[in-house]
């Protein structure tokens, strides 16, 4: 998982959803792993 400084919804890409857990900015997409990402 990366952790950015900025999660835009402009930059998402297929399959990416956000999402709000605990106060913090999480990017999921099941269809590419590696586009997990953290704000933060």
């Amino acid at each position: 998982m990366k952790i950015k400084t900025s999660i835009k919804k402009k930059d998402l890409a297929q399959g990416d959803q956000i999402v709000k857990r605990k106060g913090k900015l999480y990017r999921i997409n099941k269809k590419n792993p590696r586009r997990k990402a953290r704000q933060g």
